[in-house]
Order: structure tokens, then sequence, then C-alpha cells
């Protein structure tokens, strides 16, 4: 990239080219009023407030949409330019009538914490009761341009404040920037937002209700209000003391957080800007739906024992000694063998490693996992099989400059709305869209193809399109030749799939398959976005793997802007499996039963180890009902109501003998339990999460832990009062002795990670961490086409279950619930389950939107409401997993992937009864 320099009040600065006067200014430390400008938006230059002087110009361009230009000459804060903007701010505040009690009060600075104005000015009008006090970007303006008073009458509007669910409204405060609309349409690529522009009088910004009009509530506009007009009720009259830069706890994008702390609280929650996924954006969830929850009542603060079947209170010292006195009662009645451990994909990656640790060292057993099972266990499986690594190929940021983007069992903008703001980008840079689903998402609506496949038909799709993409010669010969292995039984099995075949299977129509195929394989950069729709089938693993072969098929692999991405459920499930907790790896991916990796474990961890493959948490279940598991301690996951088939999982847990759960809330396993531990949340951690792109990052305890001691504490004390010395002063020294044992850690610490962190593999300590996998060659060394055959799902419809039921995500929640069913805000905009079936359906079950209805499969039951939308095809219909009151898990089938062991959430036959009584 070209460097420019320029002059900016006497000081030289060095910017790129491209970028504006403003730009430059900033970075040379001059401050220039800009209120119509965001960082995020296209500059439009329309408040006038950022005029500037250029020699050789004889007129005062705006700073925020003028290009700086080599050898510039810049000044921004002449005496006309400073009156000039007094009059522009002036007519400014004339024409929105925007209360100046704040802007011109001589004794604000006298306030301290007053809850009365002492100039005696209305609630609504005085400066301490503005919730923007001193950070408003009006105020910094005012002073900076040396604006006293002004000439005209102002009336206060006095508009009513509409209350939405997190924040409030008040146009009385509002200067019509109109940075929100822009921010909604631009950025976040929704549009909810309209001006009415009734200047002098009552100028607002519609809709009257966001609720009603369908506003994702992500609190973009709120960001980038620079007044008090838009503002987050909880955080109103509080400011912190602190703000700690931290990683949001929920999915695997692994947004950047920053968690404004006062007196010991966490009281407000805001994107950080310097988030290199997230740059300042964030959804509902990570925005609204935290603050509330680390300090909510129902969390577990202390250690609980069941007692003649009640839970009671207990010390740390007495909990922990029963644990230690049962699992070792258990080892040496039963073997090693009869103990198990579930790690968690929301703890943090030295927590996972040390859970890993536990069983393996403490246990004396590989029978550890982690939820990933129950999701991207066939990614890492089917990635691997085609490349040698089981993880995304590129990075996030790269998606805006992809031509083609493939989205397959992916509702992006609901389960990952950050990742789908990249592809609103690229889709606005002319780059187009494949959505491959059986529902009608909202990815639908920018999609140049809609492949509306029935449930579990994947791969008769992709053979389909490969098919197409040989018969038409359009496959990249010289990456095959050059790069690949088992093209030619690859080829012959594609070739059994032609496009009117796959057809009949899918009910994809003939003509979409081949102008998708012709899409992708003409794209310059190609890239394939997937999730659990890919993944939760009995032909998981051979779904990725088929993934694997298209993009190896076309080339579209070992460069930027290509490959295959999977986006990842939860905040760290890429880090759960990094770490080891798994029952065939150690740390780093390395088997367990190398001899060579066994004997570098047990002469670090000093200790024998066991070389047997150990089970998988569906095994683990399986093997409770058998009376094989004795014994399990659950870190931080609910199995009772997020694994399939329900009423197995809880057979399975009443089954044990003795079961640990350590958790931040109550859920449906620890009603379970035989001890519940209290666990500390992402707030109150150090450590590091692991997205979805690989990209290692610095979680930063904010408070003390509320349970009086951190995971990674806990676990340690566990093991020691098992007889095994697991003792560390801080997690940074966790993280040394992952990078000691694991290559491809061995350049993380967390010095190293900074702001931005390092996206592994990072071999040593002055790598500088892959953005992109595979770029000279496979981590294999020759990537491997895997020849795939159609299979139906485990269940099909029929007579007495004629509907096809899929499972995801809602927008506004999180895997079982515990936390966002705690947000009062979350609740007000989705507050309960309901099933969505399509208008057909619906007419022929003379079911009405809004009505009850029972819905039944071969292994449970469940009473609900319908929701009629064209997003779902007839004969499928959908539901989440969030609500404990309609446990769709009850109904869903457990059948597995043979390969990687994942059950089949996302195909399961049902029938719908309307409730007549």
């Amino acid at each position: 990239m070209s460097i420019i320099k320029l002059t900016i009040d006497d000081q030289m600065v060095e910017v790129p080219q491209g970028s504006t006067i403003l730009d430059a200014a900033r970075m040379a430390g001059s401050y220039i009023p800009a209120l119509c400008d965001h960082p995020d938006l296209k500059p439009i230059g329309s408040c006038k407030l950022c005029i500037v002087s250029v020699k050789g110009l004889d007129r005062y361009p705006t700073a925020c949409n003028t290009l700086a230009e080599e050898g510039m000459v810049v000044q921004t804060k002449t005496d006309e330019l400073q009156e000039m903007r007094r009059n522009t701010l002036e007519m400014l505040l004339a024409l929105t009538n925007h209360p100046t009690s704040c802007l011109f009060c001589d004794r604000k600075n006298e306030c301290g914490d007053l809850r009365e104005c002492m100039r005696k000015f209305p609630v609504t009008v005085g400066c301490k009761y503005c919730p923007k006090n001193e950070e408003c970007e009006l105020q910094e303006a005012v002073r900076f341009v040396g604006l006293e008073k002004i000439r005209y009458n102002i009336t206060f509007k006095n508009m009513p404040v509409l209350r939405e669910p997190f924040f409030d409204r008040n146009y009385s405060l509002c200067i019509m920037c109109s940075r929100c609309v822009r921010t909604c349409q631009e950025v976040r690529g929704v549009g909810v937002l309209s001006g009415n522009p009734d200047f002098h009088r009552n100028h607002w910004i519609g809709p009257q209700s966001l609720q009603e009009a369908d506003c994702k509530f992500c609190g973009a506009c709120v960001d980038a209000c620079p007044t008090g007009a838009l503002y987050v009720r909880s955080e109103k009259w509080q400011k912190p003391e602190i703000a700690v830069s931290t990683i949001c706890p929920y999915c695997g994008v692994g947004c950047r957080l920053k968690l404004g702390v006062k007196e010991g609280r966490v009281i407000s929650v805001h994107p950080d800007r310097d988030g290199p996924v997230n740059k300042g954006q964030a959804c509902v969830k990570g925005h609204f739906g935290l603050e509330e929850i680390v300090h909510h009542p129902d969390r577990l603060t202390t250690p609980l024992i069941k007692r003649n079947g009640r839970l009671e209170e207990a010390s740390w010292e007495e909990a922990l000694n029963l644990i230690a006195e049962r699992f070792t009662e258990i080892k040496n009645k039963y073997g090693p063998d009869s103990l198990g451990a579930l790690s968690s994909s929301r703890c943090t990656n030295e927590e996972n490693y040390l859970v890993a640790k536990l069983a393996r060292a403490a246990f004396g057993t590989n029978n550890v996992d982690n939820c990933a099972r129950v999701c991207h266990a066939p990614s890492v499986t089917g990635l691997a099989a085609c490349f040698g690594s089981g993880a995304a190929t590129n990075s996030f940021d790269q998606i805006e400059d992809a031509d083609v983007i493939f989205i397959i069992g992916s509702n992006t903008t609901e389960a990952h709305p950050i990742v789908s703001l990249k592809m609103i980008k690229a889709v606005s840079k002319g780059a187009k869209i494949i959505v491959a689903d059986p529902r009608k998402i909202e990815l639908v609506d920018l999609a140049s193809i809609w492949l509306n496949l029935k449930p579990g038909t994947n791969i008769a799709l992709l053979n389909a399109m490969m098919n197409v993409i040989l018969r038409e010669r359009l496959e990249d010969r010289d990456f095959i030749s050059n790069r690949t292995e088992g093209f030619e039984e690859f080829r012959k099995v594609v070739m059994e799939y032609p496009p009117e075949r796959s057809a009949q299977i899918t009910g994809v129509c003939e003509e979409d398959i081949i102008e998708a195929a012709r899409l992708y394989a003409k794209a310059k950069n190609a890239m394939i976005v997937y999730s659990l729709g890919i993944t939760e089938h009995i032909t998981g693993t051979a779904n990725v793997m088929s993934l694997g072969n298209l993009a190896m098929l076309t080339g579209n692999v070992g460069r930027e802007a290509t490959g295959v991405m999977p986006l990842r459920g939860q905040n760290n499930v890429q880090g759960a499996c990094d770490m080891g907790a798994l029952p065939n790896v150690h740390v780093g991916y390395q088997p367990v039963a190398d001899g060579n990796i066994q004997s570098k474990f047990e002469q670090a961890w000093k200790v024998k180890l066991p070389a047997t493959p150990g089970q998988t948490s569906t095994q683990m279940l399986d093997c409770a009902t058998d009376g094989k598991i004795k014994g399990l301690y659950i870190l931080g996951e609910d199995p009772a109501q997020t694994d399939p088939d329900t009423n197995k999982v809880r057979a399975s847990l009443e089954s044990l003998d003795f079961l640990v759960v350590q958790e931040i809330f109550p859920t449906e396993t620890t009603k379970y339990a035989d001890v519940i531990l209290p666990a500390a949340s992402f707030a109150e951690c150090d450590g590091t999460f692991t997205n979805g792109e690989r990209r290692i990052q610095r979680v930063n305890k904010a408070i003390p832990p509320i349970c009086g001691l951190e995971n990674w504490q806990t676990i340690c004390l566990i093991a020691q009062k098992m007889g095994y010395p697991m003792k560390y002063n801080h997690p940074s020294e966790i993280m040394e002795e992952i990078a000691a044992l694991a290559p491809m850690f061995a350049g993380v610490s967390f010095p190293r990670l900074g702001s931005r962190g390092l996206q592994w593999p990072c071999p040593s300590v002055d790598h500088p961490g892959t953005e992109t996998l595979h770029v000279d060659k496979f981590s294999r060394g020759l990537g491997k086409f895997n020849a795939v055959e159609h299979k139906y799902p485990a269940e099909q419809p029929d007579a007495d279950y004629p509907l096809i039921l899929t499972t995801g995500r809602r927008r506004e929640h999180y895997n079982c619930g515990s936390m966002t069913r705690r947000s009062k805000g979350i609740m007000w905009v989705w507050p309960e389950e309901a099933i969505e079936i399509s208008p057909a359906d619906a007419r022929e079950l003379g079911v009405g939107d809004g009505e009850e209805v029972v819905v039944r499969s071969k292994r449970g039951v469940v009473r609900t409401k319908a929701r009629v939308t064209d997003k779902s095809s007839r004969g499928v219909a959908f539901m989440s997993f969030h609500y404990p009151d309609v446990l769709t898990n009850l109904l869903t089938n457990a059948s597995l992937d043979p390969q990687a062991k994942t059950p089949e959430y996302k195909a399961c036959a049902i029938r719908i009864e309307k409730v007549t009584c």
C-alpha cells in the first residue's frame, strides 16, 4: 500500500493512500469536530463542522470526505474556521431544538454526583440528567469551538421517550446526524431505521417500535449515537471506574468486548473497536446479554452436596474432599476406565487442558471429551482426512474479499451475526452468494441462488455440483495433479450423481444445481462456509469430506479468500479440541496411542499414562447405563438438555454412582448431581479462548470470582486431593506448559497475544501466526479426495410421523439458554419456543399461527406453540433447544455418525397434533 506525506497543523504525517484529511488529523492527534462522521460509515460531510484550511485552496473542504494528498498543508484550528464552526453549531442546535442547559451551564463542574440540578433545571434537560454527560460528542464540539451561548430561542420538544427492550430512544436529544440510520443500513445490512426530519419541531427516527419492525437489537445504533438520544437503560447514571477488554463467551466468532467495572461489579458491556474480528460490532447476546448475567441472583456461589436426596450447602474443603474420596474409591474398585470427564467448550484453553490432564494423570483414563462431540467433531475428522488439519483453512476477514461464498448448513445471520456482516460487506463489493439450506433463512434475500434441499441430502447435492464441474471441464487440473491424491476413485463416484438424479433425492431443481456449480467453479476466489447443518447428521464426517472435495476440485484452498470455514457454535469449541479434551489425542492433536507421544507426556507430567483411546461423550453416557462408567465430572456442559434423545441421557445420568457438575447456574444436568461446584464466569477468569478461525485471544479477569475460586484452581485442587500434584500460580504458566508440549503452539504465550491474538499454528516465538492454511502444501502433504456416497438420514418420515424436524439456534439465545434466559431484555425479545411450520403444512394440519400443538416423535413428546412462516419448506419443521419447558431434544434422534460419533440432530421424523381442549 502506497504511503503519502502531508502536514497537519505544522506536523508531518504519513498515511496510507486513500485516507481522508480527517484520518490524517486523527493520526496527528489533532481533534476536529465531526458529528455526522463515524469510522464505520461512508463520509457524507453533512454537519460541516470538520471544515479545514488547505494551502492553495480558495475554499474550506470538509475533512471527512476529502482525500489527503501528497504534500498537502492543512490547518485545522484557525480563528476563521472556529468562527464558521460556531455559526454552524449554533444553527444545528437551533434547527434541532437540542437542550442547551447541559452545554452552557456555568456551574456544571460543581455538580459532582448530585441527582438534582443546582440551577433547578427540569429533570429532562438538566446537565446531570443527560446520560451522555461528559461523554457527549456535542459537548466536546461546543467546548472545542468555544460556543458559549446561542442567539435563537430553543423550545424543549419534550417528546415521549420510546422504551425498547434494552435501551431508550429520546429524540428530544437527537441532532439528526443520521449515524444510527446509516449504521443500520451500511454496517448491519438491516435498514430498520428511517429519518423523519421535521426541523424546528418534532424530528425523530422511525419506526415507532423497533421490536415490531424486526430490529435485531445489535446495539450498533446506540454505539454510533453522538448524544444521549440512544442510551442503554442499565448504564444510565452510573459510569465505570475501569474498562477491561476480554472475549465474548457466546459463539465461536471471538468478539472482543469492553467490560465496564465499578466497585467490583460489571455495569456495562460494549464491543471493542480494537477487536480483530468484530471491530466494534456485537450481536444482541454479546452487547446486552452479559452484564445482567454475571451478577444474577441465580448464580451458584457455594458448593452443594446431595444428602438424603436434598442439596445442601457445603464448604469448598468438604466438597473437594468428598469428590476426591468418591472418585478414588470408584477408581480403586472398578478401575480407571470407570471414571470419565466432560470438559467445556465454554471454558478457557487452560481449563480444558487441565481437565484433560486431570482425566489422564489423576483418574488414569482417556475417557475425556467435550461438546464438540455433538456438534463439530465431524469437522475435525473430515477436514483432517482431506487436508491433514481439522480446522478452518482461512480467516474471517477474508470472507469480505471472496468472489463467491457458498453457505451450506449455516444460518449465519442468527447463529454467527458478526461473520454475516462480512458476508454483507462482500456482497456490497460485488460477491455472489449461494445458500444451501432447507429453510428460507435471512441470507436467502442476498443470495443469487437458493438450494432448498431436504435435510440430510447434502452429499447428493455436492456430488451433483461436482459432477457438473467435471462434465463441463471446470475443474482446476493443475491443482488436482500437483497437490492432491485419490482423484480417480473420487471421480468414479461423483459421475454417478448427475443433476437429474440428485434433484430427485434433494428436491432441488436440476437447473439450480447446474447454475450453482458453474458459479462456484468459475469464481477466482470461492469460499465455503458451513456449520451444524452439515455436521449434525449420521453422514456428518462424509458431508465435511465432500466440502473438502469441492474446494480441492476447483483449487479453492490454500489461498486468501478461499477455503473451507466451519463456524463453531460455542466460544471455545475449537480450543477445547485443540487442548486435548478428546479421548484419542493430547493437546495439539498428538495421538495418545503413539508411543513417542506417550513417553513425552509421561516425562512432562511424571506419571504413567493410559495408551488406549478412551470413550467419547456419547459412548460414556451409554456406558453409564451399562454400568461401565461409574463416576463422571462435567464442567460447564448440560447434556440433559442439549444432547439428543433426552430421556436416554437422563437415564444415563441417573445410572451413575457419583456425578460432579461444575456450573455457573442451575441446569437440567445439575438436577442429577451428587456434588455441584460453583464455577467462575468469563468475567472472573484469566486465560485464552480460540475462535473459529484458530485465533487464540486473551480472556482478562474483570472482577474476582464470585464463588471464591477460578475454575483452573478447582481442577488443580481435585487432582491434588486425589494424590496427583497439579499446581500453578497463574494461567499463563499453564499456557507455557502447553507451548512446551505442543509444537503447533510453541510460539504462543500471554505476552505475545496482545490485543489481536495469534492464529495457530504458531511453531516458534518469532512466528507471526498463520492466517491461511495449506498455502504451499497440505498439512498431510497431498490433499486427499474422499469418495463419499449419499446416505439417507437414519429416520425417514412415514404415515405416522410425516414431517421432518430440524433444529438450530435463535439469534437471541445460546445453547441450553441457562445464561440468555436470565436476561430480561432478551426474554422480552424472544420469550418462548415455538415450532416453525410452513403455511401449507399449517393448512393441512388445521393449525393457526400461535395455536398450541403437541409434537411427537418415536422418543418423546413436547407441547409448544406453532409459528406459521414461509421460512419453513413444506414437510420440514424447525425448533431450537434453548428452553427447558419445551425440551426439543426429547424428540431428537441419537443415531451416530460412525466416524465422529456425532448424533443426528438435524433430521428426525415427527407429527404435529392440534390441541383441541
